[in-house]
């Protein structure tokens, strides 16, 4: 019976601030109906208030003062209108009189309620029980505050495709909460990862005993089921079976559950769920994007459907879902919903030894220290102890040990996990013992042999069979008797299918049954090699989609490695109780360690397996296995939780090998007292830090032990979570390491604060404690930000670091003027060879250890006005040793450029300077043209437009070699004015008397707006006017459009003698062909026409202008359409070519039958590749007259075995060629072979490539490793 609450105004004052919540959450209409109740004054001025929640509160504030009368009419009207009210308010509210004309039935929200407040009464004792069940044998206390884990939000599960190829996991941001915030905040899916003996099933039943206390009053209801009873459903069931059905059946029957269920229904954000102990279910749960739409709380769907359902919000949005599993299996719980992912940390030492000394209190006191002492000193213990489960074990372990053996030295503790569990196997056989004859001397695993047999078997059976619950008629009453005795099993009450209740039992915890498995499988007569094999394998702690669930299997392999260590040998053949048992135990054992050496030359083998390789070695403590193991130069462990077993082994296995290590911990989540186990680490030469998750604590535990690491000579530690108290840790413990030397010139001391913000008195301490590190050789701020002033601190110490050979700022958030003083550098130290800096992109200092006689500065992407390019100048003009100057992209504009071409003279630059990209108009390009006449240094100037023509002036000074090149992009506006420019242009050049070359290159882009003939027309007229420049050397005229030019045009245009002629995509006229040939090849040295489409008529000018070209070393005649008649002409003029070195035709241009038959030249190169025909025997002939020839190149021509056998056939004669391509022909076997013989006699040549060749390598002679038949054989 509920509570009567007499004064009403007392309530409304009581339960002010939910009141307020529930107002705040309500619509228009409602409040519009409370609104009637207050007097008009007041209606009219909290409606005038700006928020909703000023609002309600003045409406609650208003009833706070009112009379008992009014406060039960509003009360009344808030529980008649208003949705989503607590219970415990609905119950406060619903004693009062109703008033009249109710729209709803108080009699029947009054048996909900009483219903509902009787059934959390039951649930709240039911679970009180049941935490006493669970604890009655636990040692200490549980602290759920005092328990934590590492909180992180995963919108999505990162998985690996089953294509071989790794994906790490994601590294998310997480915090570090105690366990018993997890249900403070509500309406949220958590997952709580632990590995096995965690304690993630205690501290769930303690979530729920703490509930039930009222710890957690925004939950109303809470259900707790376990995994392994749900194993026994097979039906479909709906939401309200699986709760009153396998949870707590109401005691009033199928009224009480509707009522119930209707309540979890309307009001799901008080509703919480935990299901405990997902790795122990036997299937997987389904896809959410799978699931039937709609989806209904009333529909029976199988349990994988349900619990995937209301996991992923289908069913009962808003309510608080709690779901335990083991890390792998994480990964298939949620598919892409969102969820939040809680990961338990093990017992710090400290707990450890709390935990111990609590395990021993009632022992005598002498036994109490020794114990404590034994495990804090034992590292393997120690280690173990962090996982609590296995720190009850190891103390049953020792309370044995010492009680029975008090004569045993700690030398022969256990040192595995194996032989722990063998100890503690004993001592629950020695509660067995009872009254039994103390005197009896035989071993107890002797004395329980059968019985030990027995419960290996079904554990055995229950793995191949993903069961870990038993019902009490698979097994005799005798054996549950005996193992429940000797603690072994645990007795359980089971739900069946149909809600009957039967007696069952499990082991008592996963982990024993998969050691009693690999007993049986070690042990038990009529196991073959495959099934070890099948049972032995290395366990990925990332998983695949596709992967099958697995039902508790993640120690298995390691047990199976730990019993076949020879200190197991003799206790396993006890167990065997064959005659030779001996042999039959080691038998298995070498079949163990064979299929454990057969998984270190795997290739495949990722971070997360090569950990669990280590830790199957160190179970099997086989030193030789462990060399093999530890051979590894780099042992990459990326984006896993570490535990201090796993770094035990890692350890152990480093040690043995005879060779330096480096371990890599790139975002791995490592525990502090983890690095506490890397000094045992006796070979480690390398380590390596990478992570945002390794904050201030991290480094402060770092820099106590590396000091310890004797053999560290390379350290690099990234974090972005650093701030100034931990990098002065890691500073000051690097300035104590004189062991972290410099090797070769190796990169050997990283030191990092990315994402940081760095204040100038805290870099000011930074750069003191760096400089006094003798090896520090990267200094890395990428990613943060810096102030002006704490950019001035780093200057005045980087001087001082003399063995530092980077600064990183790479994207640094700082002012351009901070940037600027980086600039400084450049003069104040004469160690600096680069200062490469790009706004928000990377940028990098750059020095050696010697003095520079030359040194590069860029500066990029930044917007530099006038004031930023004078200061930018002084501050250039101070540099003595500058070689490049890079200031593209920096929006300069033609003031700007102007300016510093003012400054120009005045700087010390020796090679070149760059202006790319700086939005100039062609009257900016004419400002740096200008520097031809007021820099007398400047020996050249490169201008081109990236949307438009291009010039290149270039001009000789004896005194200097300075190169200055100027790249802006081109406006399109100022097209109609380029003549105008051309004659600002040519005033200047015609005042460079010592012009060597001009270029003249065309792009393609100005065609979408003007015919490309408007600027041959202005160029025309350029050259005609600077036509006395007679020494130019080069033109070049380039482009990929057809067009025409008049005779005259090309007349003046080629009127001056060019030693390098190109005009490539130009000619079709074979008129102005002719003249511009015959005025300009008489002194060529290369002649390209390539991509002009060049006719017979064209071809027969060439050839009567070639005839004049007797220093020509290169013709370059790709792509044209010139016939058989005038490549006959053609090859024959070759003939008098004596210079020619080198020829290029691609593309249908010959027919080889014609091609030069007697000919001799000495060529250097001949490229006749994909020229529409596969008759080339004639070419191959022909080379016999090539005595001179280095390469030829048939290929892409269909040529058959006949060109393979003439070129067999030639090949000798030709005693300069290095390389013959081949590629994609119709050479068979036949020719191969041919070729293959050829090369017997022929040293010189290098390589033939036959790729693309139907080629069978069936025969010895084809190994000929000069014959290169794929990509991946040789390079060419």
């Amino acid at each position: 019976m509920m509570e009567e609450v007499e004064d009403v105004v007392e309530v409304v004052a009581q339960e002010a601030s939910i009141i307020v919540d529930i107002l705040c959450g309500q619509k228009d209409k409602v409040l519009e109906q409370i609104y009637g109740l207050l007097d008009y004054n007041t209606q009219i001025q909290l409606k005038h208030l700006p928020s909703l929640r000023q609002k309600a509160v003045g409406i609650v504030e208003y009833f706070k003062t009112s009379n008992s009368d009014k406060c039960r009419e509003f009360l009344s009207n808030v529980w008649m209108f208003c949705e989503n009210i607590p219970l415990d308010l609905e119950i406060k509210v619903f004693i009062f009189p109703d008033t009249e004309n109710s729209p709803r039935s108080r009699n029947a929200k009054r048996v909900c309620l009483d219903q509902m407040q009787s059934y959390t009464k039951a649930v709240k004792l039911f679970l009180q029980q049941k935490f006493e069940r669970v604890t009655k044998d636990v040692s200490k206390e549980i602290s759920l505050e005092e328990t934590w884990v590492y909180l992180r939000h995963r919108n999505s599960a990162r998985v690996r495709e089953k294509s071989g190829s790794t994906q790490e996991r994601e590294e998310t941001l997480e915090h570090k909460e105690s366990v018993e915030s997890l249900l403070k905040t509500t309406g949220r899916v958590v997952v709580l990862l632990g590995q096995a003996g965690s304690g993630k099933t205690l501290l769930m039943h303690c979530l729920a005993q703490h509930w039930a206390q009222n710890s957690y009053p925004s939950i109303k209801l809470l259900f707790l089921l376990e995994f392994r009873q749900l194993n026994l459903v097979s039906q479909p069931l709906s939401l309200k079976d699986l709760l009153f059905r396998f949870f707590l059946p109401p005691e009033g029957g199928d009224e009480q559950s509707e009522a119930l269920f209707n309540y979890i229904l309307s009001n799901p954000e008080e509703i919480c769920f935990i299901f405990d102990g997902y790795d122990e279910f036997g299937g997987k749960f389904t896809d959410p994007e799978k699931l039937p739409i709609p989806l209904s709380p009333y529909q029976e769907l199988p349990m994988a459907d349900l619990l995937s359902g209301l996991c992923s919000y289908k069913i009962l949005p808003k309510c608080t879902v709690l779901v335990t599993c083991r890390p792998r299996d994480v990964i298939d719980l949620f598919g892409s919903s969102a969820y939040f992912v809680a990961e338990l940390l093990g017992f710090s030492q400290q707990q450890v030894k709390e935990y111990t000394e609590e395990y021993f209190q009632e022992k005598e006191g002498e036994l109490k220290e020794r114990a404590v002492s034994l495990l804090l000193s034992n590292r393997h213990l120690l280690f173990m102890s962090h996982v609590p489960a296995l720190c009850h074990v190891c103390c049953v372990c020792l309370d044995h040990f010492l009680s029975k053996e008090k004569s045993q030295s700690p030398a022969e503790l256990p040192t595995s996990l194996t032989q722990i569990y063998l100890h503690i196997l004993s001592a629950f056989l020695n509660r067995c013992q009872g009254t039994e004859n103390c005197e009896n001397t035989t071993p107890l695993l002797l004395r329980y042999r059968s019985q030990i047999a027995e419960l290996s078997k079904l554990a055995a059976y229950g793995l191949e069979n993903s069961r870990i619950v038993f019902l009490a008629k698979e097994l005799s009453t005798e054996l549950m008797n005996f193992g429940a005795n000797a603690g072994i099993l645990s007795r359980m009450d089971l739900t069946c299918a149909d809600g009957s209740r039967s007696l069952g039992c499990a082991f008592m915890h996963l982990t024993m049954q998969e050691f009693l498995t690999a007993l049986h499988l070690m042990t038990s007569t009529g196991i073959p090699e495959s099934e070890l094999k099948r049972k032995l394998n290395l366990k990925s702690r990332w998983t695949t989609k596709t992967d099958p669930k697995t039902v508790f299997t993640d120690s298995l392999h390691l047990f199976m490695c730990g019993l076949a260590a020879e200190a197991c040998t003799s206790t396993l053949a006890l167990l065997e109780g064959s005659e030779d048992a001996v042999a039959v135990v080691k038998t298995r054992q070498a079949a163990v360690l064979k299929i454990l050496k057969g998984f270190v030359g795997t290739a495949s083998q990722t971070g997360p397996k090569i950990v669990e390789l280590c830790r199957c070695v160190h179970e099997a403590q086989d030193i030789s296995l462990a060399k093999i193991v530890g051979l590894r130069a780099r042992f990459e462990l990326r984006n896993i939780r570490l535990y201090p077993v796993d770094m035990d082994a890692l350890a152990f296995v480093t040690s043995a090998a005879d060779q330096m290590v480096c371990l890599d911990f790139g975002g791995c989540s490592i525990e502090l007292e983890c690095l506490t186990i890397i000094p045992n680490c006796r070979t480690l030469e390398h380590v390596i830090f990478r992570s945002r998750k390794y904050d201030d604590k991290f480094a402060e535990a770092l820099s106590t032990i590396l000091p310890e690491l004797h053999t560290l000579k390379q350290l690099e530690f990234i974090s972005g979570g650093l701030t100034d108290t931990g990098t002065d840790k890691l500073v000051k413990a690097l300035a104590c390491c004189p062991q972290i030397t410099h090797l070769d010139g190796c990169f050997l001391c990283c030191f990092s604060l990315t994402e940081s913000d760095v204040q100038p008195a805290s870099m000011n301490r930074l750069c003191k404690n760096l400089a006094k590190c003798p090896h520090l050789v990267e200094l890395d701020f990428s990613h943060g930000a810096l102030q002006d002033e704490s950019v001035e601190k780093l200057l005045m110490f980087l001087p001082l670091m003399k063995s530092l050979q980077v600064l990183n700022i790479s994207h640094v958030q700082m002012s351009t003027d901070g940037t600027l003083l980086f600039l400084r550098l450049l003069a104040d130290c004469q160690h600096i060879t680069a200062v490469e800096l790009r706004h928000q992109g990377e940028a990098v200092v750059k020095f050696l250890q010697a003095k520079t006689q030359a040194a590069t500065c860029k500066l990029m992407q930044y917007e530099l006005n006038s004031d930023n390019v004078e200061k930018l100048s002084g501050i250039l003009e101070l540099c003595p040793h500058l070689a490049n100057l890079d200031l593209s992209s920096n929006f300069l504009g033609d003031d700007g450029v102007k300016r510093f071409v003012d400054f120009l003279p005045r700087l010390r630059i020796s090679n070149s300077v760059s202006l790319n990209n700086n939005r100039l108009s062609q009257l900016g390009a004419l400002y740096v043209v200008n520097s031809l006449k007021i820099c007398e240094k400047v020996v050249a100037v490169e201008v081109s437009f990236l949307w438009g023509l291009g010039i290149t002036l270039c001009y000789c000074n004896m005194f200097v070699n300075d190169y200055v090149i100027f790249s802006p992009p081109f406006s399109f506006d100022d097209c109609e004015v380029e003549g105008q420019h051309l004659s600002s242009l040519k005033s200047y050049v015609q005042k460079c008397s010592s012009l060597l070359e001009l270029q003249y290159v065309t792009s393609t882009a100005q065609l979408y707006l003007n015919p490309i003939y408007i600027y041959f027309f202005n160029l025309v007229i350029f050259m005609s006017d600077i036509h006395c420049v007679t020494h130019s050397t080069v033109l070049e005229i380039l482009s990929p459009f057809e067009f025409q030019l008049a005779q005259k045009d090309f007349v003046i245009l080629l009127s001056v003698t060019c030693f390098r002629f190109c005009l490539e995509g130009i000619v079709s006229d074979y008129h102005s062909l002719s003249l511009s040939l015959s005025l300009s090849l008489s002194l060529s040295v290369l002649c390209s026409l390539s991509q002009n489409l060049l006719s017979d008529q064209a071809g027969e000018m060439l050839v009567k202008a070639l005839s004049h070209c007797k220093g020509l070393e290169q013709l370059l005649l790709s792509v044209n359409q010139l016939g058989q008649k005038s490549c006959l002409s053609l090859c024959e003029g070759l003939v008098s070519l004596k210079a020619l070195k080198k020829l290029r035709c691609f593309t249908e241009m010959v027919t080889p039958t014609y091609f030069i038959p007697q000919f001799k030249l000495i060529f250097l190169f001949c490229s006749l590749t994909s020229i529409g025909t596969s008759d080339l025997t004639g070419v191959a002939s022909c080379l016999k007259h090539c005595s001179s020839i280095e390469f030829v190149s048939l290929a892409w021509n269909k040529c058959g075995n006949d060109v393979a056998l003439k070129l067999a056939e030639v090949l000798p004669q030709c005693t300069k060629l290095k390389k013959l391509d081949l590629e994609a022909n119709n050479i068979n076997t036949i020719g191969a072979k041919a070729l293959a013989k050829c090369l017997e006699s022929c040293p010189w040549i290098e390589i033939i490539r036959l790729w693309k060749n139907p080629i069978v390598k069936d025969d010895q002679i084809l190994r000929d490793c000069r014959l290169n038949f794929s990509f991946f054989e040789a390079p060419f």
